[in-house]
C-alpha cells in the first residue's frame, strides 16, 4: 500500500465517523488556537513595552538608587533613595557625553487636581525645564515653564493630554488655575501650557500626569533629603550627546556617581538594557501562557490516543481480514499512524486559523484602560504547528502498534 493509499483509507475510517473525528479534533484546535493567541497577547506586550521605553527620548540613560535591605531582604533598586540634585548637578558639571540632564522627583502618591467642579486624580511630578528636551517631550499649547520658575519655586504646572481632556475638554487651559490637593490644604497652580500627547503602553501612559518644577514640589508637597541633608530626586535622566556615545555617557556617569558616594548605591541603565530588562519579564510571561494553553493540547492528545483506541478495538476483525489477505505490520502501523496525524494535522491547521483571528480580534481591546496589543510571530505558528504534528505521531504511536501487532487468527475470532 502506497502513501497515496493509505491517506486515502485513514480519510474513508475518519469520514465515516464524522461526529467522534471532529470532536476529538476540536481539542487540538482550541489547544493550538489558544497557544497562538495567549503568545501573541505576550509578544504584543514585549513590543510595546520597547515602543513605550524609546518614545521617552533618544539615547536615553536612566540613574535610579539603588536597593535598600530590610531584615536581610532587599526590597529592589529604587528602595534607597540615594540620589540627589547635587548628584545631577556634578553630571551635569563633569560628563563631557552628556547633553542635558533632568533630575526628577515623583510626589509618590496620586494627587487631586480640580478646575470648576472637575477633577481628576493623576501623578505629579517636579522637573526642570531640561525634561523637555531629555524626553523629547513639547508643549502643544502653551509653553514650557523657564528655569526662572524654577529658581523661583513658581506655582504652575504643565498639564498631560488626559489631564487636559478631562478638566478643560476641548477649551485652552493655558492661563487658567487649577486647584493641587495632597493632603488638607489645595495648592492653586496656574497652567503653563499642554504637553503633547505620546500615548500609554505597559509601562505608564506619560498622558496621565501633571508636570511642575521640581523647587515648587520641594517647597509645597514633599522635600524628602538624605542625612547629609541633600535634596533627594527620585531618578536621574540624562541624554547623550549621539548614540555613539552611549556607552562612554555611562562609564563617565558611573564614576562621577561613586566619587560622589564613595560607593555603588545606584543603577545605569540605558534603554537597551531597560528594554532587555523588561524583555525579559515579557518572555518569562509569554512561555507561562503558552505553557497553560499547551495543557489543553495534552488533553487533546489524550482524546487522540482514546479515540484511535476505540478504533483499533471497533476495527479488529477488519484488522484480522486485511492480515489474512497479506497486509504487512508496516502498513497497519501506517494506516492508523496516518488517521492520527490527520486528525492532529486538520486540526492544528484550523487551530492557527482561529488563533491569528482570536488575535486580531482581541488587538486594541482597552484591559483597565490600557489598550492590549498582540503581535502573531512565525515561531509561534510553527511552534503551534510542529507541536500539533508532534502530538499527533506520539499519541497516535501506541494504538498504531497494538493494531499491527493483532494476531490475524484471533482477530478474525474477535466479534
Amino acid at each position: 500500500m502506497d502513501l497515496v493509499e493509505t491517506l486515502r483509507t485513514a480519510l474513508a475510517s475518519l469520514a465515516a465517523n464524522k461526529l467522534r473525528s471532529g470532536l476529538t479534533m476540536l481539542g487540538i484546535v482550541i489547544g493550538v488556537g489558544a497557544v497562538i493567541a495567549l503568545m501573541s497577547i505576550g509578544s504584543g506586550a514585549q513590543a510595546a513595552i520597547a515602543q513605550n521605553i524609546k518614545s521617552l527620548g533618544a539615547n536615553l540613560i536612566t540613574i535610579t538608587p539603588g536597593a535598600v535591605s530590610t531584615g536581610g531582604v532587599s526590597q529592589g533598586n529604587g528602595s534607597a533613595q540615594t540620589l540627589t540634585t547635587t548628584d545631577a548637578s556634578a553630571i551635569a558639571g563633569n560628563a563631557s557625553d552628556v547633553a542635558d540632564v533632568s533630575p526628577e522627583l515623583n510626589l509618590g502618591q496620586n494627587a487631586q487636581i480640580v478646575y470648576q467642579g472637575q477633577n481628576v486624580s493623576t501623578k505629579v511630578n517636579g522637573v526642570t525645564p531640561a525634561y523637555a528636551d531629555v524626553h523629547d517631550f513639547q508643549a502643544t499649547l502653551g509653553a514650557w515653564f523657564a528655569d526662572s520658575d524654577v529658581q523661583a519655586k513658581s506655582r504652575v504646572v504643565m498639564l498631560g493630554a488626559n489631564v487636559a481632556q478631562a478638566l478643560f475638554g476641548a477649551a485652552d487651559p493655558t492661563g487658567q488655575q487649577v486647584s493641587i490637593r495632597v493632603g488638607p490644604r489645595p495648592v492653586a497652580l496656574t497652567v503653563a501650557g499642554v504637553l503633547q500627547s505620546k500615548g500609554g503602553g505597559p509601562l505608564a501612559n506619560v498622558d496621565d500626569q501633571v508636570l511642575i518644577p521640581i523647587t515648587t514640589l520641594q517647597s509645597q508637597f514633599s522635600n524628602p533629603r538624605n542625612p547629609q541633608g541633600s535634596a533627594q530626586v527620585s531618578q536621574i535622566v540624562v541624554n547623550a550627546t549621539s548614540s555613539k556615545t552611549i556607552d562612554a555617557a555611562k562609564l563617565e556617569i558611573t564614576d562621577i556617581l561613586i566619587a560622589q558616594h564613595g560607593k555603588v548605591d545606584f543603577l545605569v541603565q540605558t534603554q537597551s538594557d531597560q528594554v532587555a530588562a523588561q524583555a525579559g519579564t515579557t518572555q518569562v510571561l509569554t512561555i507561562l501562557l503558552g505553557a497553560v494553553a499547551g495543557i489543553s493540547l495534552l488533553v487533546g492528545g489524550i482524546g487522540i490516543m482514546n479515540i484511535m483506541i476505540v478504533s483499533v478495538t471497533e476495527r479488529t476483525r477488519e484488522i484480522g481480514i486485511r492480515k489474512a489477505i497479506g497486509a504487512q505490520r508496516g502498513q497497519i502501523l501506517a494506516q492508523f499512524l496516518s488517521e492520527s496525524l490527520l486528525v492532529s494535522v486538520c486540526g492544528g491547521l484550523s487551530g492557527i486559523v482561529i488563533g491569528v483571528g482570536a488575535s486580531r480580534l482581541i488587538d486594541g481591546v482597552k484591559l483597565s484602560g490600557q489598550p492590549l496589543q498582540t503581535f502573531v510571530s512565525t515561531g509561534s505558528v510553527l511552534l503551534a504547528a510542529s507541536v500539533s504534528v508532534a502530538i499527533g505521531l506520539v499519541f497516535g504511536v501506541y494504538p498504531a502498534w497494538r493494531a499491527s501487532n493483532l494476531r490475524p487468527i484471533e482477530a478474525l475470532r474477535y466479534e
